[in-house]
């Protein structure tokens, strides 16, 4: 990691949040408060942590049409794509939802090469096909419930595939002109404004848990959620798009799944065991890349 391009630190810390958060997030939905809740929940969180950031800018909110286009693109993406998943998981089988949009960084690591001409050592790529591999077997899922329904699901993965992939390279092209405190209000902004679909795909016919494991237990560890979000976008403000997105997507799964061993005693499945592997050997590739190393392929 070069001096003064703290990259590594944001997206350790953005890793270790979203790992955290990972882990805990299913104990209010399995108390009875439903995921599509649990967004406009975290949408709310992301409030805090927007005006923490503008605060310590002086609140100098970039207002041209250009940064609240590409903070907008971001956010909607970002969160858009989280509802289209919502939607996907109800037709579709997760062990198959989860790896396919696992693989969203490919999307970035290509339009990084092409667009912004971003390039790794022989290591660094050595590092990315690692956590691209990585990635899936992370997300593996036992087949136990079922096939699903239709081919509906596959045409939503595919949306969250290329939305997810297409918001970091955004993500990151956005740094190059724009404040993060900036993308991250919009990306805030545009999360409360999708809150009313949020509410619209929840059964309100089911009983649902207002209790404190319910919301407020919630907010408690989107917090969590939220706070890495801004992370990540300051780990693209100094870091690669083709290194930090495969890095955090391949870290933050592991750390879930160890957090997960602890508390709830949970032997992961080999398929886990081995994506944990090539992961812990990419974190180490990708975290010693040395831009000044880097090599021209084109």
């Amino acid at each position: 990691m070069k001096k003064g391009k703290p990259w590594l630190i944001y997206a350790i810390i953005t890793t270790t949040f979203w790992g955290v958060w990972g882990a805990l997030i299913e104990i209010p939905e399995k108390g009875g408060f439903p995921a599509t809740l649990g967004y406009s929940v975290w949408a709310l969180t992301m409030i805090i942590p927007a005006l923490i950031a503008l605060k310590l800018v002086g609140w100098k909110l970039e207002k041209d049409k250009r940064s609240i286009l590409l903070g907008s693109i971001i956010g909607f993406t970002g969160a858009g794509g989280q509802l289209i998943l919502f939607q996907a998981l109800r037709t579709g089988p997760a062990y198959l939802v989860f790896p396919f949009i696992s693989l969203s960084p490919v999307v970035t690591i290509l339009l990084s090469y092409i667009f912004l001409k971003e390039r790794a050592s022989r290591r660094g790529w050595i590092g990315i096909a690692l956590a691209l591999i990585a990635i899936p077997l992370l997300s593996y899922q036992s087949p136990d419930n079922g096939a699903g329904q239709g081919s509906l699901w596959i045409v939503l993965a595919l949306l969250v595939f290329l939305a997810w992939g297409f918001q970091a390279y955004v993500m990151r092209f956005a740094n190059q002109t724009m404040k993060a405190e900036s993308i991250f209000f919009y990306m805030m902004l545009t999360g409360l404004l999708l809150i009313p679909f949020a509410l619209w795909m929840t059964d309100f016919s089911a009983e649902i848990n207002w209790g404190f494991k319910g919301p407020w237990l919630t907010a408690m560890i989107q917090v969590l959620n939220a706070v890495g979000a801004l992370m990540i976008v300051y780990a693209f403000r100094y870091g690669k798009a083709m290194i930090v997105s495969p890095l955090t997507n391949a870290v933050a799964p592991v750390i879930t799944i160890v957090i997960s061993l602890i508390l709830y005693r949970v032997i992961p499945h080999p398929v886990i065991i081995t994506g944990m592997m090539l992961a812990l050997a990419s974190i180490f590739l990708l975290a010693i890349e040395d831009e000044e190393e880097a090599v021209e392929n084109e």
